[in-house]
């Protein structure tokens, strides 16, 4: 191994030599959550790193050759490995979530995949100052 390599891919961890491990699953929490049959509404989440399979694969689907803005709810259907006490979750599920959960989870998606993280530049619209937040961390305001 290159040791000077390890040392400056692992700048700034205290004892750690080598790259970061790779990330390939983040939480989420909806903003309005997803109710199902029984009422029971699921909030939090997981999502995992898309390949270019789960991309792939909606193109054969019948339901996306015949109106292609399925391609979402198929492929969300795929990343999405756990919300709440699901035992999975469908493109049934995909297609029953409000229309704000679904644009967050887009949203997430391709900040995830395209961008590597889950941040998100913010403007507080009282006093305009500008941060960042982790969209899958906690709630705002909490630390």
């Amino acid at each position: 191994m290159d040791r000077d390599r390890g040392d400056q891919e692992g700048r700034g961890v205290p004892g750690r030599v080598g790259p970061e491990p790779l990330r390939t699953e983040f939480d989420f929490e909806l903003p309005r959550g997803y109710v199902d049959a029984d009422g029971v509404r699921h909030t939090r989440g997981t999502m995992r790193l898309a390949t270019a399979r789960d991309e792939l694969l909606p193109l054969y689907d019948s339901r996306v050759q015949e109106n292609a803005a399925f391609t979402t709810v198929v492929l969300l259907s795929r990343v999405i490995t756990s919300l709440g006490s699901l035992s999975s979750v469908s493109t049934s599920v995909v297609e029953n979530m409000f229309a704000s959960d679904v644009a967050f989870l887009q949203d997430f998606y391709r900040r995830v995949n395209a961008e590597g993280h889950a941040l998100a530049a913010v403007t507080c619209p009282e006093c305009e100052h500008r941060f960042t937040i982790d969209l899958a961390g906690g709630r705002l305001g909490e630390s």
